[in-house]
């Protein structure tokens, strides 16, 4: 049995600041498009983009972040970080046009990169080596909760109250999140040798992106894809069905599914290595799209939900893992910064994407292709990463 201790102080203080993090990202996913329409009567076209900027801000923080760690150390960078997303959501209660609330999406969604990739990053450091899948693991369950979370408490807060109540509230999760960074963190160095300084006087792109992490990083590409094909028409999918209110219990479901088997799969993914994991989380993917489908009840739903939590949630959790254990310690940061910019591609173009298929062919067609796209990405995963994982973890 492992006696390296796992839930540390550490831990459990990077924990609650991704999950305040988390909150923001989703309460304001929720809200912020209904908040265009209305405030501004933006069409539905320019309210998505309004959405969607927020992620392609985030793909920028993400990218520069882990060369910044390098160059400035990952304590300093949390702190600086968590200090202007703070700033950026306290300019949702100013005074504002579509154009300035666009900038604030995007600065916000720069500053929100910085803060979740260091946080990974520093997570990466302090977990023990032996086990770093379930350490993983565990911490990503912070973002399910925010995932079950996030979400009812948006919808609660705009039903009572209005949206500058809600924006206050995730000014409170950022003070929070903010006060807690300062809180001291017994980080690991790693050695920087001298070739390691003299590089970084010129532009390379190795210090943006680990090329390593590529492979299991188009995986996320599609695991972004499918996760943004389900949360962006949910409720249009559920209006046609006539299961408004079933469908609400969707990802606060799917939430306490994968709160249940994250523990697990990640005691498999250091036992046994990523493929025990993600091959079987692929396969219950595919079902739980091609069930959900072909919805027609509410218990068919929840079933799609449950599917969706073991399957998605298990395989984004242990490719995130997978990508850390392929790379050096010292490239940690770059590495997951490389693997979140790669999921947010997928999560930030899939609306754009989806929107165009259901466009054509319709909602419930839609997800027989998201279907087909899972079993295509199990045959890419055999292909770009799976068949070496054995070499990787022999065990």
């Amino acid at each position: 049995m492992n006696t390296e201790k796992l839930l540390t102080k550490d831990f459990i203080i990077l924990f609650i600041i991704n999950l305040f993090a988390c909150l923001q990202f989703l309460i304001g996913l929720v809200v912020i498009t209904p908040y265009a329409m209305e405030l501004f009567h933006a069409p539905a076209s320019i309210a998505g983009l309004v959405s969607g900027i927020y992620v392609i801000g985030a793909l920028v923080g993400r990218f520069g972040t882990g060369r910044i760690i390098t160059d400035y150390g990952s304590k300093k960078v949390l702190i600086i970080g968590s200090i202007l997303y703070v700033a950026t959501t306290a300019l949702y209660l100013a005074q504002m046009s579509l154009l300035f609330l666009i900038i604030i999406r995007f600065l916000n969604g720069v500053t929100y990169g910085i803060v979740a990739t260091t946080a990974a990053m520093i997570i990466a450091q302090i977990v023990p080596k032996s086990r770093q899948g379930e350490g993983i693991s565990y911490y990503s369950l912070s973002g399910i909760l925010a995932m079950a979370g996030g979400p009812f408490l948006a919808i609660l807060l705009v039903q009572y109250t209005d949206y500058k109540t809600v924006f206050i509230c995730n000014l409170i999760f950022g003070v929070l999140g903010m006060i807690i960074s300062f809180t001291d963190i017994k980080l690991v160095q790693t050695a920087v040798n001298q070739v390691q300084i003299n590089a970084a006087k010129y532009f390379d792109i190795t210090k943006y992106i680990e090329f390593n992490v590529v492979p299991i990083g188009c995986i996320a590409v599609i695991l972004g894809l499918i996760y943004s094909s389900v949360l962006t028409f949910l409720s249009l999918y559920a209006a046609e069905l006539h299961l408004e209110i079933v469908s609400s219990y969707f990802f606060l479901i799917c939430a306490i599914v994968v709160l249940l088997s994250r523990p697990f799969s990640g005691r498999l993914f250091d036992a046994k290595g990523a493929n025990i994991v993600i091959y079987p989380g692929l396969v219950i993917l595919a079902i739980g799209m091609f069930i959900y489908a072909q919805v027609s009840h509410g218990i068919t739903l929840l079933l799609s939900s449950v599917l969706f939590g073991l399957g998605w949630g298990n395989s984004h959790s242990a490719a995130q893992s997978l990508a850390i254990k392929i790379t050096p310690p010292e490239r940690y940061g770059v590495a997951t910064a490389t693997y979140f910019i790669l999921y947010e591609m997928g999560l930030g173009l899939g609306p754009y994407f989806c929107g165009y298929l259901v466009q054509i062919l319709g909602i419930s067609v839609l997800y027989v292709i998201m279907g087909f796209v899972t079993i295509a990405a199990i045959v890419l995963y055999y292909f770009l990463q799976g068949r070496k994982e054995k070499t990787i973890n022999p065990n």
